[in-house]
């Protein structure tokens, strides 16, 4: 599946991911492949992008979780989420 997510300065993030979590106003939930539609606003936290690799460009934005799982995450205060047909923007602050 394909994210986006995008800050009033810059692109943060775009390419192919297998799952996101994301900061939800009622608690984090998770986004794979296939999910139904959905938009959604977000709250500060860390929004976490579940791929092999970040590109070197985004790289800079974002944080690895941990070694052994390819989890990277990057910092929001807040936004909102738009997913559908295998497709997501996230517009962030």
């Amino acid at each position: 599946m394909n994210i986006k997510i995008l800050t009033p300065e810059f692109v943060a993030f775009e390419g192919e991911v297998s799952s996101v979590l994301l900061p939800g106003k009622n608690g984090d939930f998770h986004i794979k492949k296939d999910h139904a539609a959905i938009v959604a606003s977000l709250t500060g936290g860390k929004v976490r992008v579940y791929t092999n690799e970040i590109p070197e460009n985004y790289a800079n934005h974002f944080t690895k979780e941990n070694t052994s799982d390819s989890v990277y995450s990057i910092e929001v205060k807040s936004g909102v989420v738009e997913f559908s047909g295998n497709k997501g923007i996230i517009l962030a602050e």
